[in-house]
């Protein structure tokens, strides 16, 4: 492939993949669990954290189950700051921000926390591989029984890809700098 057609390929995967997010939203909004499970790959999975506890969900029908129970609660999702990584044609990972609003309390702030995201191109379409949420505030379950509060989030530390808790940055010195320093 020339340069240019792989130049125009990067980004229009990009745009793909910067897409999926947004379409997540879109669908938890509308409440359309049909749509939003068909942004996973078959055998895509979703896990959220909240404090120390882990809830997954996965394939199509345990999703459409997951799903079916979590927007439940009305959330509106608000999401930011995506950031992509490719890692070869096919594969992707990306991270982004939420801001979680109450459709049922006027928009009242019901959580924040982030997705760490893997991506697969599954028959030329971008999909989701992974989501990971961890809440780092939640006002509300969506993996709960209704009228339980939902655990204490705690902010979690940054991670590395591998999973290992990033050092923090000593007084006057940037994390980046320390992050050099221990990848060496």
């Amino acid at each position: 492939m020339g340069k240019r057609k792989q130049t125009l390929q990067d980004l229009l995967d990009r745009e793909a993949i910067r897409d999926l997010p947004l379409r997540y939203c879109d669908c938890v909004w509308r409440d359309d669990i049909a749509a939003l499970v068909a942004l996973f790959a078959r055998d895509g999975e979703f896990v959220i954290r909240i404090g120390d506890q882990e809830t997954s969900a996965k394939g199509h029908a345990g999703l459409l189950d997951f799903y079916a129970q979590g927007l439940g609660i009305a959330p509106r999702p608000f999401i930011h700051n995506h950031v992509i990584e490719f890692e070869g044609g096919r594969k992707a990972t990306g991270r982004c921000y939420l801001d979680l609003r109450s459709g049922k309390e006027n928009m009242q702030f019901m959580g924040a926390g982030h997705y760490a995201d893997t991506y697969v191109k599954e028959k030329g379409e971008w999909k989701f591989q992974r989501r990971y949420f961890t809440a780092l505030r939640i006002d509300a379950d969506p993996t709960s029984t209704p009228g339980k509060p939902a655990p204490k989030a705690r902010a979690a530390k940054p991670t590395t890809r591998a999973g290992k808790a990033r050092p923090s940055a000593p007084a006057g010195r940037s994390a980046s700098k320390v992050r050099k320093k221990a990848a060496s």
